[in-house]
């Protein structure tokens, strides 16, 4: 695995840390931007930790329980959460707690925009004896959040007994009750899905683009695994928060809004590691330009960070949902800075800070979730 040189200048940081008790305002006049040092990038000439070889062939048997051997090869524990042990780009958890904080963010998501977008059920239908059998595939990039993607491939396997269902990601899906038609593969998507092409009628790619490294690249491939007629599915937070009028907060900025400063420095992470936290934004466009893509929908969900439209009981729900989820992603996103050469006095210093900021609910923060869809031409 690549190495990365630290983020930041721990001996410029310490004093305003320690002197936190004192005087919190000395670590309010550091930007993100002027803590950051320069970093190499993952190298560009290496797409995966481990050569091609290692890959899941296609079709492969559903995995199903793992024995501790297995399970060493797959996780590795690093900071006290368990990870993915294939990829040198996607360092968010695969273990329990981040299960549980991706099923309630799932939970949450599918009551926005529904569980499936008005074309599926058409072009999943049962063709009857003689006709294509219908295929759906799910893409994930190495959270092992089995807890979301089960529920989505899951919900797909019994509502549709009659297609085939694969989901991918590079930790295994594990469930004691998977249908006869659904499968899991171990993979990693930057290394392509050439073994893919031409064998899918839906390909679902949700909440990916921090461990792709090229997101262009995968959706012109999405293009070709899908059959003439087939349907894209993507759907992603962007990596913006935005102000009560919904401006975007430079992510660059000293706090307060210390959120804001937060994901700044979990962006840099991601870029440093090789993630392509650009995706969100053009994931739009890139469709819409695409030349096998038609009848293109594009979908905003502005949601509330924290509970501060009191008068609104809907959006003090979701703003206690997103809530909860902010605390759980501050701890998620320790192994990604620490590992990335962030000071631990400055990671628990931001957490203080953003979890406080949470709490009093002032700032009238806004996040958007992106979905779009689209059919492959005929």
């Amino acid at each position: 695995m690549t190495r990365h040189q630290p983020l930041f200048n721990l001996h410029s940081l310490l004093h305003h840390i320690d002197s936190e008790s004192d005087d919190d305002d000395d670590m309010d006049s550091l930007s993100v931007s002027s803590i950051l040092s320069p970093s190499p990038s993952v190298a560009e000439t290496s797409v995966t930790s481990h050569d091609m070889s290692m890959r899941s062939a296609s079709p492969a048997p559903s995995v199903r329980s793992m024995s501790s051997s297995m399970r060493e090869q797959i996780f590795r524990q690093e900071y006290g959460r368990g990870l993915n042990n294939y990829s040198d780009v996607y360092a968010l958890p695969a273990d329990d707690e981040e299960w549980e904080r991706l099923e309630k963010q799932y939970s949450y998501m599918t009551s926005l925009m529904g569980k499936y977008p008005p074309p599926f059920g058409d072009i999943m239908r049962d063709e009857g004896p003689g006709g294509e059998i219908k295929r759906c595939l799910d893409l994930g990039c190495g959270n092992g959040a089995w807890k979301v993607l089960l529920h989505v491939i899951m919900d797909v396997a019994h509502d549709f007994p009659h297609c085939e269902a694969v989901a991918v990601d590079l930790v295994p899906m594990q469930s004691p009750s998977m249908p006869p038609n659904l499968r899991s593969e171990v993979d990693d998507l930057n290394m392509g899905l050439e073994h893919f092409y031409g064998d899918f009628n839906v390909v679902h790619a949700w909440l990916i683009t921090s461990g792709i490294k090229d997101y262009d690249r995968l959706i012109d491939e999405i293009s070709h695994v899908l059959r003439p007629g087939g349907m894209i599915d993507l759907m992603e937070w962007g990596f913006d928060i935005y102000d009560g009028n919904k401006q975007s907060i430079p992510l660059s900025v000293h706090g307060p809004p210390w959120l804001a400063a937060f994901l700044g420095l979990v962006i840099s992470a991601i870029k440093k590691r090789g993630g392509d936290v650009g995706g969100p934004s053009r994931m739009a466009t890139l469709v819409q330009n695409h030349p096998d893509f038609e009848h293109v929908v594009v979908q905003e969900f502005w949601v509330t960070t924290t509970p501060w439209m009191k008068d609104d009981p809907e959006m003090v729900r979701g703003g206690i949902n997103m809530r909860e989820d902010v605390y759980a992603f501050l701890k998620s996103a320790g192994p990604l800075l620490l590992g990335n050469g962030t000071p631990a006095e400055l990671y628990e210093f931001m957490k203080r800070r953003v979890t406080q900021e949470m709490i009093e609910a002032k700032y009238p923060y806004w996040t958007r979730l992106r979905r779009v869809y689209a059919l492959k031409r005929r």
